[in-house]
């Protein structure tokens, strides 16, 4: 049941962090649209790109722990909330950054 959970933490942490590289991804092409405008939105999303990047790893790891035993299961479930938590937190700055730009 452990193992279950500790599934289901990381995967939400992954579709969280992935959520998070998709809304840079969305915010790059609308940038980039803008042409010379959306210079600054753009240099900032390439310094976000990264850290996307390894949370998104961050939370794979994590799911992929949560297949092997409880001390596994737990260290997965550590790693995928956090890097959910952390991705969550990066997603809503980037978007309060830019909320008062549109």
């Amino acid at each position: 049941m452990f193992g279950l959970i500790a599934f289901l933490v990381a995967l939400v942490g992954l579709l969280v962090t992935l959520g998070y590289g998709g809304y840079l991804v969305m915010l790059s092409s609308a940038a980039s649209k803008r042409g010379l405008t959306g210079e600054s939105t753009l240099d900032y999303v390439r310094g976000q790109r990264t850290k996307a990047g390894l949370l998104a790893a961050v939370a794979l790891i994590g799911l992929l722990f949560t297949s092997g035993g409880v001390v596994l299961d737990l260290l997965g479930l550590v790693l995928g909330a956090a890097s959910g938590l952390a991705g969550y937190r990066a997603l809503e700055g980037t978007r309060q950054r830019f909320r008062s730009q549109v």
